[in-house]
């Protein structure tokens, strides 16, 4: 039988229950219901929201700085000790391969660390007082404090190192979180969170959220007792909740991006080829920036895609679970048969299919390499989010560039080039928060900032940032008597 995964709220008895069957967490590979997840009522929720604000507003009871950093080191000694189970878990629910489920639990504890180091090194600063006669005799300073209450709503993804990023930061800097994790991927999160608890974090001050429906998420979201709101997912429902916050509620958006990359005549296709392999197929390509449109001068391009078909048909494609495996699921058999609806309209409206692009059964697809789709393709103009990369041929490299700025999304880019020249002005002239040279576009260290640009987000991710973004700059401006 399934095990059972129960709330993780404030006095969950102290509100009517929901009615609701619990969800059933399914293997996105094997079918297999992994456990059930209690949800939350309307009622609990209200809860929630109102036990949290409360421990907000009530600022004699803040846990101090050496309580924090406290828990958080325990959370990453118990984090390492459940090593093997975290990222098993986090395989068998999101489907992504237990080697690269593995490096993802290693970033989940570093980022616990990165979490205590930088809230120790915060500081406020001191403003200069001068220019004008009121300003004599004064002297100010800033120091730091929690913005609020947070809520955070994660995506499948990243199960764990997501809620990391997302709720971490809101204990290191003292704010109180409710966590939503995507329906799709829970138990990662419940695991932190259990872990963050049995570490000491009082539970009152981060609870998870499972809703009923899509109602009583934005009812959670938009509650004006919020004081920020992290977002990880699908754009137009980032976009739609952002409108409807309630004043005065920051908030830090993260959605997808069709990524572009720059491959100049003098690339090394020693370099190129299996970074592109690991940059368009890792986890299956359900990477925010993953390499998704890659532009190559026609002097190279029948050499890459004729090694990227080699690649990319030689990925050992299968069970999560199993050590060997390099790509495995999607989500769910939803995105399967989209992708497989894109691939075929881009093949019949012109594109070459090099490899791949066949259904595997168990919801995985044998990665698939399209040679030049056309610019209205879906697979050119959208996210594809699947195991699929897009080559294009160019003799201009204005054209080239002129084609990967010309959507309205803009997260992370790469080049390849040995010329530092060329390299230079394609980074200059690309639409990119990062643009990454000799690797990947979906390379990421958790310290880097991480912002999608025009509709691929708003505010900026990566630890630091948002530890930043999650606290206020309070001044004191302090006067003196004159003469003393």
């Amino acid at each position: 039988m399934p095990s059972h995964f129960g709330l993780l709220i404030a006095d969950a008895k102290a509100a009517p229950a929901s009615k609701a069957d619990p969800v059933e967490v399914i293997s996105p590979y094997s079918g297999e219901v992994l456990a059930t997840l209690a949800l939350c009522s309307a009622a609990q929720i209200e809860h929630s929201l109102a036990t949290a604000h409360t421990l907000f507003r009530n600022k004699s009871a803040w846990l101090s700085l050496d309580e924090r950093c406290a828990i958080l080191e325990k959370t990453a000694a118990i984090m390492q000790t459940r090593f093997d189970e975290l990222a098993e878990g986090a395989a068998a629910e999101g489907g992504k391969p237990l080697m690269d489920s593995r490096l993802e639990v290693r970033r989940a504890i570093e980022g616990v660390k990165l979490c205590i180091e930088t809230i120790r090194s915060e500081a406020g600063r001191v403003i200069p007082m001068f220019g004008a006669d009121q300003t004599q005799h004064r002297f100010a300073f800033t120091q730091k404090e929690p913005i609020g209450l947070v809520v955070a709503v994660s995506a499948f993804n990243h199960p764990l190192n997501l809620i990391v990023h997302q709720i971490t930061p809101a204990i290191a800097v003292g704010c109180p979180v409710l966590v939503k994790p995507a329906e799709a991927t829970p138990l990662s999160c419940h695991r932190f969170v259990s872990i963050l608890h049995e570490a000491g974090l009082p539970p009152d001050w981060c609870q998870m959220i499972m809703t009923e429906n899509l109602e009583h998420a934005t009812t959670l979201v938009t509650d004006p007792r919020v004081g920020f709101f992290s977002f990880i997912g699908s754009a137009r429902v980032g976009w739609m909740l952002r409108s409807r916050l309630a004043p005065g509620t920051r908030c830090a958006l993260e959605h997808g991006g069709v990524a572009p990359v720059i491959v100049d005549e003098t690339a090394d296709l020693q370099v190129l080829i299996p970074a592109l392999l690991k940059g368009g197929y890792y986890h299956a390509g359900q990477v925010c920036v993953s390499v998704q449109r890659v532009f190559i001068h026609e002097k190279l391009f029948s050499e890459v895609a004729k090694q990227l078909a080699i690649g990319a048909a030689a990925l050992r494609v299968g069970d999560p679970l199993s050590p060997d495996t390099e790509v495995g699921p999607l989500i769910n058999a939803r995105e399967v048969h989209r992708i497989d609806t894109w691939i075929k309209e881009a093949v019949d409206s012109g594109a070459g299919l090099a490899t791949g692009g066949n259904s595997l059964g168990n919801g995985c697809i044998q990665p698939a390499l399209l040679l030049e789709p056309p610019p209205e393709a879906s697979v050119s103009q959208q996210e594809i989010f699947g195991p699929v990369i897009c080559l294009y041929k160019y003799s201009k490299l204005d054209a080239a560039i002129e084609s990967a700025n010309s959507l309205p999304y803009a997260f992370q880019a790469a080049i390849f080039a040995q010329d530092i020249d060329r390299a230079f002005n394609i980074y200059h002239r690309l639409d990119a928060s990062a643009v990454i040279l000799n690797d990947h576009s979906a390379f990421r260290q958790d310290q880097m900032p991480f912002a999608g640009l025009r509709e691929s987000g708003l505010g900026m991710g990566g630890i630091p940032h948002t530890i930043e973004d999650m606290q206020i700059d309070k001044m004191m401006v302090i006067k003196t008597r004159r003469g003393q």
